[in-house]
């Protein structure tokens, strides 16, 4: 019987940390809920001290989220321990995650601590989370460049003080597959106490190896991961990979995990579409080749049987083979169907909402896809409020023309007309809605992809916007790429007033 593997996400925590990938409040309740249906066994939220608003996210996911048990980081400070417990208490299955560097260069360039010093910090903070929760669970930063003696000393010590998790970070990817394997063998045979605690290993892809580094030491009880390998730097280890990699070699590895893989493409493209950071397309497990064949070989192959050259099913991970075409003629009663086999559960409220976007969009289509419907969903799920909605836009371009936008927007409730000219179709229906908006913000990045394939597809665009020390993302769809791209600069100027509005600006600190 294959041994149990638990999966601590850290999408909300580390994976928020990739540059401009922020979330806001509701976005990560979405994003939580989605890692309950995937089944995760630990979540970490956020990182309480840092902001008001990682504080009310995390208390506000371990009072509605219900399944995995959640986490809140501190650092090895006071402040930082009884700011955790304050978030998490009085839900059902909380953890306290703390940690302090163990490393030589860490210690004397950035804590400036001695080893004895920082060895009884992690005791004394390890002691204090024990006196607010049961489960307490302990990282020494940059443990890979770490002293092994010392390392075993200070895992020794934090498990007699009552941690029952100890993590070991790859905090900046420096280890290599074997040599991290070994140093978990290393620290089950040094460390006394070690079966008091479970074992965990965190990962970072500077070298590209996180995942190999995962696998390599899956002798450890818990790998911490992110939902498409977003995180600090080159990123995290991938949950997608972690999880498909177990449960395809069983035979190998002789472990496996909880994990509901069927909901992994949804939880995938929903981070994707909040965060703004495209999944490369030869992404393994949710890249959208993934389950693509071209080889005329290949394909030969697979028609004859699928597992000459398909390892693993796409419906394992929630890629499923519609038959059921979505057009202008499809119903309400049909679109519900789709989108339940889809894994959508919606209130009336947002179907109808939902129904409507899909409706304008059949009369410009002569087929919806899959993908269409994931856009229309992910779109409306956002609870951004609208200070900003475009009412109409009318652009005038060509060969002999300057470009020239006209357009309508409602800001905060009120209609307004402005008309604007640029060097382009997109740029004067920029120019025309930063002068109505009176933004200060840049545009960092433009993107532009078809969702799907022909001349009528519906485009996606993807921007970028800067203002202050604040970046934001936006997205917009629609078969018309002008009105896409306006949808997706109003997105992010939203998304800017929104946190405005708030006046949250986190803490910087880089941590394991």
């Amino acid at each position: 019987m294959a041994r149990m593997i638990r999966i601590f996400d850290t999408t909300l925590r580390d994976g928020e940390q990739s540059p401009g990938a922020s979330m806001n409040l509701e976005e990560k309740l979405i994003v939580a809920k989605q890692l309950a249906r995937l089944n995760v066994d630990i979540i970490e939220a956020g990182f309480a001290y840092s902001s008001p608003g990682d504080f009310e996210a995390i208390r506000r996911i371990a009072q509605e989220v219900e399944g995995p048990i959640i986490c809140s980081l501190a650092r090895a400070r006071p402040e930082d321990v009884d700011r955790a417990w304050e978030a998490l208490r009085g839900a059902p299955k909380i953890r306290i995650h703390t940690f302090i560097s163990t490393s030589d260069i860490h210690l004397k360039h950035q804590f400036r601590l001695t080893r004895d010093q920082a060895r009884e910090r992690a005791v004394e903070m390890v002691q204090r989370a024990r006196g607010y929760v049961e489960d307490v669970e302990f990282s020494p930063m940059d443990a890979t460049r770490s002293d092994p003696k010392y390392l075993y000393e200070v895992l020794e010590a934090v498990i007699t003080a009552g941690a029952t998790t100890v993590n070991i970070p790859d905090t900046v990817g420096y280890a290599a597959p074997q040599e991290f394997g070994m140093l978990i063998r290393g620290i089950r045979e040094n460390v006394s106490n070690i079966k008091q605690a479970i074992i965990s290993v965190h990962c970072h892809n500077d070298l590209g190896v996180a995942v190999g580094n995962s696998l390599a030491a899956i002798g450890a009880g818990q790998v911490e991961c992110t939902i498409n390998g977003i995180g600090e730097r080159a990123g995290n280890a991938s949950l997608e990979e972690i999880v498909m990699g177990l449960r395809t070699r069983k035979d190998f590895y002789g472990a496996d995990t909880q994990i509901q893989t069927e909901e992994i493409l949804k939880s995938s493209r929903l981070v994707s579409n909040i965060t703004g950071m495209v999944v490369q397309p030869n992404k393994a497990i949710v890249g959208a080749n993934a389950f693509s064949h071209a080889s005329g070989i290949h394909q030969d192959g697979l028609l004859k049987e699928k597992t000459t050259y398909e390892i693993m099913r796409p419906e394992s991970i929630g890629l499923g083979k519609s038959t059921l075409v979505m057009g202008k003629l499809s119903g309400r009663h049909a679109f519900r169907q789709r989108l339940e086999e889809l894994g959508y559960k919606m209130t009336d409220e947002e179907l109808n909402k939902a129904f409507e976007r899909f409706k304008r969009l059949a009369d410009q289509k002569k087929e919806v896809y899959e993908e269409d419907l994931e856009v229309i969903i992910s779109e409306e799920l956002q609870t951004i409020p609208e200070t900003y909605r475009l009412k109409s836009l009318h652009v005038e371009s060509g060969t002999d023309t300057v470009p020239t936008a006209q357009i309508e927007l409602e800001i905060d409730g009120k209609s307004s007309r402005q008309v604007g000219k640029g060097d382009g179709p997109v740029d004067a229906a920029y120019r025309t809605i930063a002068v109505m908006t009176e933004t200060k913000s840049t545009l960092l990045t433009y993107v532009v992809k078809a969702i799907t394939g022909g001349t009528d597809a519906q485009g996606e665009v993807m921007v970028k916007v800067e203002e202050g020390a604040k970046t934001v993302t936006g997205h917009g769809s629609d078969t018309d790429i002008i009105v896409a791209s306006a949808k997706a600069y109003l997105n992010a100027l939203n998304k800017l007033a929104y946190w405005k509005s708030r006046k949250d600006e986190k803490i910087s600190y880089k941590e394991a």
